[in-house]
């Protein structure tokens, strides 16, 4: 192994005798994705990759450390399982062996964090060509100059052939995601599915920010004409990237951020979209950067001649696009902006029940933050049946969230009031009656309230206070009908919207006894409970 090679593995622990090709750019890690026989190109030079059995994230295979410096500050439990620092000593060193023993290894030295003051240094070595792109396109890209001297702040050891022992290793099965804040080592193994790379980041970088009074972020952003930023919370199915994506506002970027004391800076340097479905009318730049070279697609079915056909869910539901932030055309360089404006939290509502917007106070942002709720029906995910299911996840992102969710719910709360953010509860979901009975909110209409909340006009409104919920719904707004804001109007049978509503509102008490011990009576005041 040469000198360059050397350095390039300097802080992973491995001592490769094998080739290591280190920060190659998109066409060389295509030539050698091609030729090791990885995947294929599409008919417009996109590399198409299959993962195999796991097409998502292995979340019943995911663990932290249980390092005696970070032990009582995470959040333990279904999400963060702990496993022992000598179980992961070992499973490190059998993963650092078996990658030091692989003919060829791929190494890409890459930034999170867009803001120089708070970025992370990240060294992933992996076996496969096609993850060092994503990975390359996902996060921030180095100058040249930077290189030369970068040492890692952490380190993925990525080895997706690798399989994991359960009785060995401390682990579930023969796939693992561990991570230890306190050597700073992530390990992946046993799985292709790129995201775990992506979102082991993101886990760190929302360990490691609210030490430094950043409140990181599962949210996308952008910002208007006139500097005024906003960032946009949901989960799966809530419109998160169609509405942030507007033609007549910068993106800042489309998933992580975090909100400092400067504004509001991107994680990554690329998207990582999911494009089943995915229409050219409804998401032009999506659709544009899903066909073109250096993009990577995930378990995207394509014919002979490699065209591709978004609406084939034969792998997967979750099929993906991962490509880099300047692929959209008005995206913000350097991935950095002001303070908020406006915050604006999606959901779904599939028992239609919720108005289309309703302005929050700092309270109720934090509360509906910690709540992170939506609701699912069939064809938003598979095993779900006629009726909704209410989806709670704290903070918009309880899978990535390695402390107590009240930690970044008061730091949301604390920012708004800080920087006097106006905040809005959004349903893209249903109005008239539930999901089955009503039909989905107009985006129009749903435009048109946004327009109003960001340019300012809607918190000059008058409002009348919802009585199931406790939430302010303005009377009126232009564009939009009187009965659609006010969703008991929208419902033939008021009766039925009764019985519905209170329904969700027994929903959001029981998820919120989670949390009710840990926030202050200011929140507890206006959590949504049902009526004595």
């Amino acid at each position: 192994m040469t000198a360059a090679e050397t350095a390039t593995l300097a802080g992973t622990g491995i001592a490769a005798g094998s080739e290591v090709h280190a920060n190659l750019t998109a066409p060389g890690l295509i030539a050698h994705a091609l030729r090791r026989g990885e995947g294929r190109l599409s008919a417009e030079g996109a590399f198409i990759a299959v993962t195999g059995v796991h097409t998502g994230r292995s979340v019943q295979d995911k663990f932290v450390v249980d390092d005696p410096a970070a032990r009582d500050a995470v959040w333990w439990g279904r999400i963060n399982q702990p496993m022992a620092p000598a179980k992961f000593a070992g499973l490190s060193a059998r993963i650092r062996r078996w990658l030091g023993g692989q003919p060829e290894l791929f190494v890409q030295d890459l930034y999170a964090g867009a803001d120089p003051a708070h970025r992370i240094r990240v060294r992933l070595v992996t076996t496969n060509a096609w993850h060092a792109l994503f990975a390359r396109n996902m996060f921030i890209r180095p100058r040249r100059e930077e290189l030369a001297g970068f040492a890692p702040d952490y380190v993925i050891l990525h080895a997706p052939e690798f399989h994991a022992d359960p009785a060995t290793d401390g682990c579930r099965s023969e796939t693992v995601i561990a991570l230890s804040f306190a050597e700073r080592v992530i390990c992946i193994a046993g799985t292709s599915y790129a995201g775990e790379i992506k979102k082991s980041v993101f886990t760190v970088m929302n360990w490691l920010l609210p030490e430094r009074g950043v409140l990181p972020m599962h949210c996308s952003a952008n910002v208007g004409a006139a500097g005024d930023v906003a960032l946009f919370f949901g989960l799966s199915g809530t419109g998160k990237t169609t509405l942030s994506s507007d033609p007549e506002r910068r993106l800042i970027g489309d998933d992580e951020h975090g909100w400092s004391d400067a504004g509001v800076f991107n994680f990554e340097g690329g998207c990582y979209a999911k494009v089943i479905r995915l229409s050219r009318e409804a998401e032009p730049q999506i659709w544009d950067a899903t066909h073109r070279f250096g993009t990577v697609l995930e378990n995207v079915v394509a014919d002979e001649d490699g065209n591709l056909d978004l609406d084939d869910a034969s792998l997967t539901e979750n099929t993906r696009s991962c490509y880099p932030l300047e692929f959209i055309p008005n995206a913000v360089p350097g991935g950095m902006a002001g303070r908020p404006r406006n915050v604006v939290m999606l959901t779904a509502d599939a028992f239609g029940v919720l108005p289309p917007i309703a302005k929050l106070s700092p309270a109720q942002a934090m509360y509906h933050f910690l709540s992170g709720y939506t609701a699912r029906v069939a064809g938003t995910e598979k095993g779900l049946g006629r009726e909704p299911q209410a989806t709670f996840s704290a903070c918009f992102g309880a899978p990535f969230l390695p402390r107590h969710p009240e930690v970044y719910g008061r730091m949301l709360a604390e920012r708004i009031r800080r920087d006097g953010a106006d905040c809005w509860l959004v349903n893209t979901g249903w109005t008239g009656g539930s999901y089955g009975t009503g039909h989905r909110m107009s985006i129009a209409h749903t435009r048109a309230l946004l327009r109003a909340a960001l340019d300012g006009s809607l918190a000059r409104a008058e409002y009348a206070r919802d009585p199931f919920f406790g939430l302010m719904i303005p009377r009126a707004v232009p564009g939009v009908p009187r009965e659609v804001l006010n969703p008991r109007e929208a419902w033939a049978d008021r009766a039925a919207y009764d019985r519905t509503a209170r329904e969700l509102v027994a929903r959001f008490e029981k998820n919120f006894e989670e949390f009710a011990g840990a926030v202050g009576e200011e929140v507890r005041a206006v959590a949504i409970r049902a009526a004595a």
